[in-house]
């Protein structure tokens, strides 16, 4: 196993591991280095939809999503696809997955099937490095604060302008459900502090008017995207990246119209999350 940190925050690229043959050490390994990078690259993979389950499952149970299309090989593998005629993709802001569940997700994995020429990458924050940048007083205030999730304004029932990708998201009907989560998590893998709050899902602190919301999380949104937070990633065909929804933010990046993209996305179960002590 071979390990280059992607930034100095964020993101490691592990090299010269067969994820369909990997021994319990190594998988221990991974998963320390997840809770301490939030993203891992692992390129060079070759992974059909029921070896990418496999996978996946070694983490723990799977969070089948009840949004998106599944791969006709595996229905619990989920499709994220954008054709070359489609104007808007699946993901193209700042997000974490399954904030919205009462139990959000632990980690997320998109396999690369086909990428861009150009275009096409993904961003990552790093919500570790959001907190620790937060001044003492900021993070003091913002320990003993809940924050209100929802899917209803992403996936439900509102009308959509222009080219909404319905065709490839599903069963509105499911979009009904809030959460209400610490907006500092205490991370159930390595216990650092974590700003759990994103531009998509998140739409009030708890005890909160929407209005009266809106200005601070406008706040904490631009300093989580910080460029200092942040990093690039550049796909390639074959690679199977990992990221920790509760220590990262993504963003799929929409610059590359008039060419196809697609992944496969297995997505596994957390565990209730509790704030900062």
């Amino acid at each position: 196993m071979k390990v280059t940190h992607l930034s100095e925050i964020l993101g490691a690229e592990v090299d010269c591991i067969d994820c369909q043959d990997i021994s319990d050490r190594d998988f221990a390994t991974l998963q320390n280095l997840l809770w301490d990078r939030g993203v891992l690259s692992i390129p060079n993979q070759d992974l059909t939809p029921d070896a990418q389950f496999a996978f996946a499952q070694r983490w723990g149970a799977i969070n089948v999503n009840r949004f998106f299309t599944p791969v006709v090989e595996n229905p619990r593998v989920a499709e994220v696809l954008k054709e070359p005629d489609q104007e808007l993709n699946i993901g193209g802001g700042w997000h974490t997955d399954h904030s919205y569940d009462d139990i959000p997700a632990m980690c997320s994995m998109l396999y690369a099937i086909e990428v861009p020429d150009t275009g096409g990458d993904t961003l990552f924050a790093s919500m570790y490095a959001a907190y620790a940048n937060l001044s003492d007083g900021f993070k003091q205030a913002l320990s003993s604060m809940c924050a209100v999730h929802s899917s209803r304004h992403v996936f439900g029932h509102e009308p959509m302008e222009g080219d909404r990708p319905r065709k490839r998201l599903h069963n509105p009907e499911l979009a009904v459900q809030d959460a209400v989560h610490p907006v500092v998590i205490e991370h159930p893998g390595s216990g650092r502090p974590s700003l759990y709050v994103n531009p998509s899902f998140t739409v009030r602190f708890d005890g909160w008017s929407t209005s009266e919301s809106a200005s601070l999380l406008a706040y904490l949104y631009r300093f989580g995207a910080r460029p200092e937070h942040t990093i690039r990633y550049r796909w390639k065909p074959g690679t199977l990246v990992i990221w920790d929804n509760r220590a990262t933010w993504h963003y799929a990046l929409n610059d590359y119209h008039g060419q196809r993209r697609l992944m496969h996305r297995v997505t596994v179960e957390g565990v209730p999350l509790r704030a900062i002590n």
